[in-house]
């Protein structure tokens, strides 16, 4: 395959196309990412958003724990069957469906009008699946000579879902420790409903619809190994942040400095924007299944020391060092679920890394606890660290599945940018998708054309 002339393969060189400006320049690219960015806002209030709530209305962190529990559970469960329905009905379709039924379910806990472990579930199933929902658009607007900007889109994704984690919690607390719980769930649900719905009204960079036939076919690639390999990997680091949050916090308390967790988790935070920003500002050469072992195989060496460690500069330094490995780990997890999949059921692919990365916290959070009540923060670091050796092996075992890329023509949105050149695809261009080989590992990243080969694993 052609390399653009003046590109040496390994070398870090500033790319026009891969510059955060230039992306959010790309016709219709900034009407739809803001309003997603709102309501990830909001739905990274929500969860904390229910614990303040509950909390307050029965006076017990169990209930609260319990209902919050059965959102996270809901929310895993649902969020692939309603990526599901996007691919096959759109999101201008679904999506106003499944806001009216988030804000049903919220004004029901608001008003308690059930039970609160109802509405919590409740919530959890209709809490749509923003970031699939712009992961998936902007796989459909960055095609042809666009493609090589893909990977900084998803770089900027990160960013948005890290400041919202960041910020949403932060202020539903504030609102909670002033007595006012409800109001930062009514705050959550607005930006979620009126994020979505602003998403929704975007048809211009809407992907396109597929037939039923094409539908199916495609459905097969989600239980190949390629994909399958990129849900174990978002579990295992969902694993990963579960017994990181646990163990942050046991550190602290058992040091008798509980304020001392609040600076470890910012310090992380901060690197983890900083890490997630300066990949997407620069393109690497090679192959992304290398990149994704070679970051994976750094998060699992920064997380060791954390297993003996005991000075807090120490930790906090070690914790920054682990802060710039993760987010190119769900960067590269994105493009290789992009490129692992066709686009008939590329919203479900990603709503399915998702969840796993949700089950993956909700599960390690309980099995940390236990570890560290047993053995100390130290037990708990350790689990983090082996699942970032889980997280190595995984993607060390994706080099070995790694194929030559196959010609891929663009796939346009559903409404296209003037000048863009897209059109809408039959369904017959995507007969090759299922097969096997490994789509987007250079393409995607190297600026040559995408590849409409699939990743055999």
């Amino acid at each position: 395959m052609a390399r653009p002339a003046g590109r040496r393969k390994g070398c870090v060189v500033p790319s026009a196309s891969a510059n955060y400006r230039t992306l959010l320049r790309t016709p219709g690219a900034v009407a739809f990412f803001i309003p997603a960015a709102v309501g990830r806002l909001g739905i990274a209030m929500t969860g904390i958003g229910i614990v303040w709530l509950v909390h307050a209305r029965t006076g017990s962190y169990a209930a609260a724990g319990l209902v919050t529990g059965g959102f996270a559970v809901a929310d895993a469960v649902a969020g692939p069957q309603i990526g599901r329905l996007v691919d096959r009905f759109g999101q201008a379709r679904v999506l106003p469906c499944v806001l009216g039924g988030h804000a049903g379910a919220v004004a029901l806990l608001l008003a308690d009008a059930v039970p609160d472990l109802v509405a919590g579930v409740l919530i959890g199933a209709t809490l749509p699946q923003l970031s699939a929902l712009s992961a998936a658009r902007w796989s459909a607007l960055l095609s042809g000579e666009r493609a090589a900007a893909l990977p900084t889109a998803f770089a900027l994704e990160a960013l948005a879902n890290g400041v919202s984690y960041m910020a949403g919690p932060a202020l539903v607390s504030v609102l909670g420790a002033a007595g006012r719980p409800g109001a930062g769930v009514l705050l959550a649900a607005t930006l979620v409903v009126g994020g979505g719905l602003a998403l929704a009204a975007q048809r211009r960079t809407m992907p396109v619809l597929t037939g039923r036939a094409e539908r199916r076919h495609a459905g097969r690639a989600l239980l190949r190994s390629a994909f399958l390999r990129q849900v174990a990997l978002g579990l295992a680091l969902g694993v990963f942040f579960g017994a990181m949050q646990v163990s942050v916090a046991a550190y602290a308390v058992g040091r008798g400095t509980p304020d001392a967790a609040a600076l470890l988790y910012f310090a992380s935070n901060c690197t983890n924007l900083v890490g997630g920003w300066a990949y997407g500002a620069w393109r690497h050469g090679g192959s992304p299944r290398r990149r994704q072992a070679a970051a994976a195989a750094c998060l699992a060496l920064t997380s060791l020391p954390l297993t003996f460690l005991d000075a807090s500069l120490a930790i906090g330094a070690t914790l920054a060092l682990t802060g710039l490995a993760v987010p190119v780990l769900l960067i590269l997890t994105s493009v290789l679920t992009e490129s692992s999949v066709p686009r008939a059921v590329l919203t479900q692919a990603f709503s399915w890394g998702n969840s796993a990365s949700a089950a993956g916290i909700a599960g390690a959070a309980a099995v940390a606890g236990r570890v560290v009540d047993a053995g100390g923060a130290h037990g708990g670091f350790g689990v983090a660290a082996g699942a970032a050796v889980v997280m190595t092996v995984l993607a060390l075992g994706g080099l070995r599945g790694s194929s030559p890329d196959a010609p891929k023509p663009p796939a346009p949105a559903e409404a296209t940018a003037p000048n863009s050149g897209a059109t809408r695809r039959d369904s017959s261009t995507n007969r090759g998708a299922v097969v096997g080989t490994d789509a987007g590992d250079s393409a995607a990243l190297s600026g040559s054309a995408r590849t409409d080969g699939r990743d055999g694993g």
